[in-house]
């Protein structure tokens, strides 16, 4: 399929399940779409090296039901069910990155077709090389601009003995913030810790029926390991969110308790439009350094309360990632034009505070007018890449390096 498209010119932009948020996969040039949902076997696991090859139409969460068996699993979640070879792709994490990484953590190797047609492999199973360039690394995140990825060798991990997950609501925001803030220099580790602002509990409470909670800035967090080793974790949080303006830690060990209380927080895009119903929106992100976190996040919420626009904020704030997302009248041109502002502005917020104005959304279309402002004369580098590996630019044109000139 790719040799005769760069045979006949034509664009081919390959498609895992569509999770992704920039409009990376749009057709701007026409062309075709390269289906790999159909690619979707578990090709080996291997319990004693704690890795697995797999086919890149296969999803996050029939992996996991896969190895479960194995007492193994995949702990990148970043929400929906994306598929591996997306999820590498566009660089994604999730909820659980501040423990387990990212996909360039995990990864550990790569089936790739080249824009000519040729097959290579990239990686291996060791845990680490110095042989070679890191073409790995270069093709994740690329989004499909540089090759189509069609097999994934991923790490796992042992299913810990204990997780215990829990919920603590603040009186600020700032409170929430420099309370996660403490717990990393401090050292705990954390397997998932993220915020909810009180907008955004506002939707979840009602569409998640969380009448245990009121809308308050609120954090959402996990812990791994032995039941000895959870309950210091718990013991150190509450002392720090007692410090910082927290309530009472409610905790839940069950499966079925976690479950909701997850499901909530997955469910808190449906939960933000619930809000206004009738609107449209978009999700934006940015990451920045931890120290950077709170001021960045006080300033992003101060300027949208000035545009007029509701804007629930949620962060996977344990690696300084947080997300805004943005509901606008569609039939209102002015009001859509604020919320393009809006998200503007966040990005370029994040990059004055030395961070990136996308943690794990990616580039795609919505934000190659950025690249520069981030990257300077690094994205030529990026052009030069780009022109030397897909001189024909048949795969996903128009997407996450701007086109030279």
């Amino acid at each position: 399929m790719v040799a005769a498209c760069g045979q006949y010119r034509v664009p081919l932009i390959p498609f895992g399940v569509g999770t992704s948020l920039e409009g990376q996969i749009q057709a701007i040039q026409g062309g075709v779409c390269l289906d790999m949902s159909g690619m979707d076997r578990v090709l080996a696991v291997s319990a004693a090296d704690l890795d697995c090859r797999v086919e890149a139409g296969v999803t996050r969460e029939a992996l996991n039901a896969f190895v479960r068996s194995e007492g193994l699993f995949f702990p990148l979640d970043p929400g929906a069910n994306a598929t591996l070879g997306g999820m590498a792709a566009t660089r994604a994490s999730g909820t659980n990155a501040v423990r387990y990484g990212t996909m360039r953590d995990v990864t550990l190797g790569l089936t790739v077709v080249t824009p000519q047609g040729v097959i290579i492999r990239t990686g291996s199973r060791a845990r680490k090389s110095s042989s070679g360039y890191d073409l790995t690394r270069l093709y994740i995140g690329s989004e499909g601009t540089l090759g189509v990825i069609t097999e994934l060798q991923l790490r796992l991990f042992g299913i810990p003995e204990t997780i215990a997950a829990g919920v603590c609501q603040f009186a600020t925001l700032a409170g929430a913030v420099d309370a996660v803030i403490i717990m990393l220099q401090m050292g705990i580790p954390v397997a998932r810790v993220e915020l909810l602002d009180e907008v955004q509990m506002q939707g979840c409470i009602a569409y998640s029926k969380l009448s245990q909670f009121v809308a308050l800035p609120t954090l959402f967090l996990e812990f791994h390991g032995s039941p000895a080793a959870v309950a210091e974790q718990v013991e150190q949080v509450r002392g720090i969110a007692q410090d910082h303006g927290g309530g009472t830690l409610q905790w839940a060990q069950a499966q079925e308790e976690r479950t909701a209380l997850w499901a909530a927080r997955h469910n808190a895009f449906w939960a933000g439009r619930s809000l206004k119903p009738g609107c449209e929106s978009f999700a934006t992100d940015a990451c920045v350094p931890i120290s950077a976190l709170s001021a960045c996040i006080l300033e992003t919420k101060a300027e949208a309360q000035a545009s007029g626009l509701t804007c629930p904020i949620v962060g996977h704030v344990g690696d300084g990632n947080f997300h805004v997302l943005v509901l606008f009248d569609p039939d209102d041109p002015a009001e859509r034009q604020r919320a393009d502002d809006l998200a503007a502005s966040v990005a370029r917020r994040a990059l004055r505070f030395g961070g990136t104005m996308t943690g794990e959304h990616g580039i795609g279309l919505h934000k190659l007018d950025l690249m520069e402002a981030e990257h300077g004369e690094a994205v030529s580098v990026m052009q030069n890449i780009k022109s030397a590996l897909d001189p024909l630019r048949i795969l996903n044109p128009g997407k996450t390096v701007p086109e030279a000139t």
